[in-house]
């Protein structure tokens, strides 16, 4: 087995995505734990606790106690590298987790049992069922009453499309939870509320007629688990492993995020059946993992991620080959060659600089203003990675400066927050008056705070009222410049100097499709069909 090989094989690449509240942030704290990337994990909730969680660092994500940017965390476990990028949950900022799932290989699913799938739930499974990317599902917060697993368990086919296959199994739920049983591989863990430690009963049990079930765990729960897992083998298929890496399966684990349960289970037998880093579509052909030479892509960009220091930093998957310090790599959308003296590797804000990186690794880039999200490094080759597109924003608002003397920096700021991807940035031509669309209000309190924070600059977002953003392609250069003179005031480009048609209403949208025929409306900047 060749070097690059045996180095695919170590890697685990994945995401952990849920509905706000459902407990993902905890989840990936716990990992750290476990993972002996921290020592103990706060409570993210719990106010005698002053750490924050580990992958929460911006100011306004302390404040609010949400995560409201993509964090990336890598961390040894047995004897597999595992590159965790958390995301956001909050709906409003949805799209920075869509650009997320494309630098991943695999995802956890996050669901609380007590309200089920929800709605961001069932909109981030659709995003992982566009590229058939394998999904695990963590049912959380066993030790409240909750849903009955079976229940649970058709919900999340019937909601989430996909069939499922539990993995684990809760022995009773809420306060008379005793800790979960694996299907997988035949354990009984007993549960034992503990905050900031593992979990370390473990007994094995082969035949679950063994009398030591019933020693363990009291009452009619012994005998429940028996039914239970009867009728599991009896309803759904033996487990295999090949339809969840197609994308058309997913193994479900329960147990308690918050308190270090049923955790174990779950990431032991992910780094068993999770992918190593797959194949990625570019624009003229398939990048395979194993080819020699370097590929890789950015999908986010962080300004200030130390507050102290101006910096701005470009996330890299590495798709292929060996991204190297200090070597040129060339960038395919400037048509020139960079190199990097200091890439690195985070655990949240904590980051140590690489000498190389392999496929399925996220590597920080120190950026000056090269890179956008979705640029790709090669060696050489002229190709472009695909699947990082920008969907049309639902919120539109007029950025208004309102401290004339602190122009430049607010000019710079919005640029460069808008190259993150916190939101789009429409520009009018006439009178460079610049629009900024985002998927939620949350997002314009991020802008303005990180503005006047992090740049000195004050600004305010005037409301405007726009239904949605249309990227406009013709064939007919002649139709395409009578409606851009007709619809002059609505006109504007987006970052890339695309022309963009912002549609008062679904009506008057539907009408000047109907009227120029020859004009091709588009609601993604990828210029993929979508529906209006």
């Amino acid at each position: 087995m060749s070097q690059i090989q045996e180095e695919i094989a170590q890697r685990r690449t994945f995401a952990i995505i849920s509905h706000p509240d459902a407990g993902k942030t905890t989840l990936t704290e716990k990992f750290l734990l476990f993972g002996g990337a921290i020592q103990t994990a706060g409570a993210v909730k719990n106010n005698k606790i002053t750490k924050t969680a580990a992958s929460d660092f911006m100011e306004i994500e302390r404040q609010r106690g949400i995560s409201v940017a993509t964090s990336v965390m890598a961390f040894h476990y047995r004897d597999k590298l595992i590159n965790l990028l958390d995301t956001p949950g909050h709906r409003d900022f949805a799209e920075d987790t869509y650009r997320t799932l494309t630098a991943v290989d695999s995802v956890i699913l996050v669901v609380d049992c007590v309200k089920g799938v929800e709605a961001q739930t069932e909109r981030l499974m659709e995003v992982c069922r566009m590229r058939d990317t394998p999904v695990i599902i963590f049912v959380n917060k066993l030790d409240l009453e909750g849903q009955d697993p079976f229940d649970l368990l058709d919900e999340l086919e019937t909601k989430l499309n996909i069939q499922v296959r539990p993995l684990s199994w809760p022995i009773s739920g809420g306060q008379s939870f005793k800790g979960v049983y694996s299907l997988y591989d035949s354990k009984v863990r007993l549960f034992n509320p503990d905050k900031t430690r593992i979990a370390k009963d473990v007994v094995a049990i082969d035949d679950l007629s063994d009398p030591t079930l019933d020693e363990l765990v009291t009452g009619p729960h012994a005998d429940q688990l028996r039914e239970d897992v009867e009728l599991i083998d009896g309803v759904y298929e033996p487990w295999d492993a090949a339809p969840y890496l197609e994308g058309k399966m997913a193994p479900v684990f329960f147990g308690s995020a918050v308190n270090n349960f049923g955790i174990q289970e779950m990431l032991d037998t992910f780094i068993q059946i999770a992918p190593d880093p797959r194949k990625r579509s570019a624009d003229v052909r398939d990048v395979a993992p194993t080819e020699p030479t370097f590929t890789g892509f950015i999908f986010k960009i962080h300004a200030n991620i130390d507050p102290r220091h101006r910096d701005r930093i470009a996330f890299l998957r590495v798709c292929s080959g060996t991204f190297k310090r200090n070597t040129f790599f060339y960038h395919t959308r400037l048509d020139k060659k960079l190199k990097f003296a200091n890439p690195a590797t985070f655990l949240a804000q904590d980051k140590s600089v690489i000498d190389e990186a392999w496929p399925g690794d996220v590597v920080g880039l120190y950026d000056t203003g090269n890179f956008k999200i979705g640029d790709t490094l090669t060696e050489g080759e002229h190709l472009q990675f695909r699947g990082i597109p920008s969907f049309s924003p639902e919120i539109f608002k007029e950025l208004v400066n309102k401290d004339p003397m602190k122009s430049k920096q607010l000019e710079k700021g919005i640029q460069q927050l808008t190259d993150e991807g916190v939101a789009q940035l429409f520009i009018r031509e006439v009178g460079n008056r610049k629009i900024v669309g985002t998927v939620g209000e949350l997002q314009f309190e991020v802008i303005q705070y990180r503005l006047e924070h992090e740049y000195g600059a004050k600004c305010e977002f005037q409301a405007k009222p726009y239904y949605k953003a249309c990227w406009l392609v013709s064939d007919h250069p002649e139709k395409l410049a009578e409606f851009k003179r007709i619809k002059g005031t609505e006109m504007v480009k987006d970052k890339d100097g695309n022309d963009v048609f912002l549609a008062p209403s679904k009506f008057l949208l539907d009408m000047e499709i109907a009227n120029y025929p020859e004009i091709t409306f588009h609601f993604t900047s990828e210029f993929k069909t979508a529906k209006a």
